[in-house]
C-alpha cells in the first residue's frame, strides 16, 4: 500500500533556479536512506551551480548530476556509492524521485527528477521509483515554466536539456541552473535569512541589470560585525528581474536589499533598506552597514 504524503513534517529544502525558486518537503520518514543520502550531496553544496541536463516533456525534469566547468565543459557531480531503493509512495506530480539504472533497482546515486505528472508507470517500473519529497505550495509554477522552455541536445551530459534564451547562441550559460539549501521552513519571501545556519538566500541585479544572479551567502564569524561570505559555487544566472530583486553596484561595492525576511530560533522578522558593503580586504566578504526596521 502506498503511504500518503506527509504533510510539512519533514525538511525543508530551497531550490533556487534561473528561472525562479520553489521549496521541498522530504519523506524523512517514508525514504530515511534516500532522504540522508540526498541531503549529503546538499550538505556539501554538490548540487550548488549544477543544470537540468533532462527534460521530458509531460513527463520528468532531471538535474543533480552535472555542473559546467569554464573553458573545460559539463564535469560530474562526484557521486556517493548507490543508495538501497525505498519505494513507499506514487510518482505523482509535483514529486521528487531518484533517478537509477535501468533494470537496477538500488542504483540511485545523486540525479533527481521532478514529476511533471502523474507517472503511474514509474511505480511498477525497475522496483519502483524511490520517491522522496514533493514541491510545496505554488513551487510548481517555477517547474512548470522550466518545462515551457526550448531544448537543446548536447549529447549524454545534457540530452534534452532546457535553456531560457531566445536561441542557445552555443553557450552554456542559457542552461537552467540550480541550487539546494536546506532551510529551517518553507518560505516564498525572496530574500531570507536564517540565524540558525547563517544562510542567506537572495538574488540581484548588478549594475542595473547588466547581469541578473542568484546565490547564496555564509554567515562567518566575526566578534562584533555581521559577515557575509559569497558561496561562490552558487552564483548563477537569473532569467529575469522583478519588483523588490537586490542590487548591487560596482561603483560603491553595496549590496542593498529592499527587503529581508529574517528567521532566528522561529521568531520571523522582515527588515528593510538592508545594506551591505563589499570588503576590501576580502572580496568575497560582505559586511552589514545598515537597515531599517
Amino acid at each position: 500500500m502506498l503511504a500518503m504524503n506527509p504533510a510539512y513534517a519533514g525538511t525543508i529544502v530551497r531550490v533556487s533556479t534561473t528561472m525562479g525558486d520553489f521549496s521541498v518537503e522530504l519523506f524523512d520518514e517514508a525514504a530515511p536512506q534516500t532522504v540522508a543520502n540526498f541531503l549529503n550531496y546538499v550538505n556539501r553544496n554538490d548540487y550548488n551551480g549544477t543544470y537540468v541536463h533532462r527534460l521530458i516533456k509531460g513527463f520528468v525534469m532531471q538535474g543533480g548530476g552535472y555542473r559546467f566547468q569554464p573553458f573545460f565543459g559539463p564535469v560530474d557531480v562526484p557521486s556517493d556509492p548507490p543508495v538501497v531503493n525505498e519505494f513507499n509512495t506514487a510518482n505523482v506530480r509535483g514529486t521528487l524521485a531518484m533517478a537509477k539504472i535501468p533494470d537496477d533497482p538500488d542504483s540511485a546515486t545523486n540525479q533527481w527528477f521532478v514529476n511533471l505528472v502523474d507517472n503511474v508507470s514509474l511505480d511498477t517500473d525497475n522496483g519502483g521509483f524511490t520517491v522522496f519529497g514533493s514541491v510545496l505550495g505554488q513551487g510548481m509554477d517555477v517547474v512548470d515554466a522550466i518545462a515551457d522552455l526550448q531544448l537543446i541536445s548536447l549529447g549524454v551530459k545534457a540530452p534534452s536539456a532546457p535553456f531560457f534564451t531566445d536561441t542557445f547562441e552555443s553557450d552554456p550559460g542559457n542552461f537552467v541552473y540550480l541550487n539546494v539549501e536546506v532551510v529551517d521552513r518553507f518560505s516564498t519571501a525572496p530574500h531570507v535569512f536564517e540565524a540558525s545556519s547563517g544562510l542567506l538566500i537572495t538574488s540581484v541585479s548588478v549594475n542595473n541589470g547588466e547581469e541578473l544572479i542568484s546565490l547564496n551567502f555564509n554567515l562567518e564569524a566575526h566578534p562584533t560585525d555581521v559577515l557575509l561570505r559569497v558561496n561562490s559555487e552558487s552564483v548563477i544566472p537569473l532569467s529575469a528581474s522583478y519588483s523588490g530583486i537586490a542590487t548591487y553596484s560596482t561603483g560603491d561595492e553595496k549590496l542593498r536589499i529592499p527587503s529581508l525576511e529574517v528567521n532566528n530560533g522561529g521568531t520571523v522578522s522582515s527588515f528593510s533598506n538592508v545594506v551591505f558593503a563589499r570588503s576590501s580586504s576580502d572580496q568575497e566578504l560582505f559586511v552589514l552597514e545598515s537597515y531599517d526596521e
